[in-house]
């Protein structure tokens, strides 16, 4: 069971009135999230307890619908942690390894995929190119997982040699879905929400493929131009599901944390591959850093009406989650000064 700990720490000054509060300062950096515009959901929690947590603004406009802790974000790349461990799974089963290559899975790919791995595909070293470029200006429906293949495997050379750059790349995990797609035999939203969110209590998280699923207490994406609010819940490349098309919510991603962020799911040799930096400091799915001193394990996402920002702090399993239904600005600096924050006041 959580235990909700919203805490009121302040010390008096040795003159004068008392200096702000933790949560004083946190609601002032949240402030331009209030009122009737799309806004913000933020927690904290440390081991068990959720320590604070503000959930401000609309997740619907038009009907005026407020976001709470059960509303749904698309967490965009967010999602990419949870197409890692998909891929995780295969390879803790035997049918998949770190050293595939591209090429025995899909080999109407030109040559060049036979110097591809998954390994290279999970950290961004592919040499793939963008796929968001390719797609045509008039494609109908929007793009998904598949297409995005076949836009590859028609593109007659890479961008560079695998393993030899860093390019923080989409077109890989789109590859990566239809890569668990092919070896288990099922679609990738159906392993996710069987192998994932099902044995982890991700109750109300989400795959969404229109016409097959729907979405529980969705936010819808907005931008905010000069006053002006204006639906952007999606883009060409929204029905894309392995680099951003999960839906979840700051209940479930606390799920998420008490579960360990899928350590029960997979070999603790394969959990501690998955945090183990490489170029740009890039695991699979996560970016791996220290944050004031603190070993973390980050991600952002970005996508059409949304922004988002990730972090967990392993040696004190504390875990910051910052949602938002606007495509600007992008929250990482302010989740990192909420972080600083907390830090500041000795917690």
């Amino acid at each position: 069971m959580i235990r909700s700990l919203f805490f009121v720490t302040g010390v008096l000054a040795l003159v004068g009135c008392a200096p702000p509060t933790l949560t004083e300062r946190i609601d002032d950096r949240l402030s331009a999230y209030a009122g009737e515009r799309p806004g913000v959901a933020l927690r904290i929690i440390l081991g068990n307890d959720v320590i604070l947590e503000r959930t401000s603004g609309l997740a619907r406009v038009d009907a005026k619908t407020p976001i709470g802790a059960h509303t749904n974000f698309r967490l965009a790349s967010i999602t990419k942690h949870f197409t890692a461990l998909a891929v995780l799974i295969l390879i803790d089963e035997g049918r998949l390894s770190l050293e595939t290559r591209l090429s025995a899975i899909f080999p109407d790919f030109p040559p060049y995929a036979n110097a591809i791995s998954i390994r290279h595909l999970l950290q961004h070293q592919s040499g793939l190119p963008d796929y968001e470029p390719l797609v045509p200006e008039a494609q109908a429906p929007r793009v998904r997982d598949q297409a995005v293949l076949e836009l590859l495997i028609n593109q007659p050379a890479l961008d560079f040699e695998p393993g030899s750059q860093y390019h923080y790349s989409n077109s890989g995990y789109a590859v990566l879905a239809q890569v668990v797609e092919a070896i288990a035999e099922m679609p990738f939203q159906t392993f996710l929400a069987d192998r994932i969110f099902a044995p982890s209590q991700l109750n109300q998280t989400i795959a969404l493929v229109d016409g097959i699923n729907a979405v529980n207490h969705r936010a819808l994406g907005y931008a905010i131009e000069q006053d002006e609010i204006e639906e952007r819940d999606q883009s060409p490349y929204s029905a894309v599901l392995g680099d951003g098309g999960v839906y979840s919510s700051l209940t479930d991603l606390t799920t998420w944390h008490l579960m360990g962020f899928g350590q029960h799911l997979i070999s603790p040799a394969l959990f501690g591959a998955m945090h183990e930096p490489s170029l740009e400091d890039y695991g699979f799915g996560w970016r791996i850093d220290e944050f004031e001193g603190r070993p973390r394990y980050h991600h952002s996402g970005s996508t059409s009406g949304f922004r988002h920002f990730l972090a967990h702090f392993p040696e004190s399993n504390l875990t910051l989650i910052l949602l938002t239904n606007r495509a600007a600005p992008d929250v990482r600096p302010l989740g990192e000064a909420i972080l600083a924050d907390y830090f500041a006041a000795g917690q």
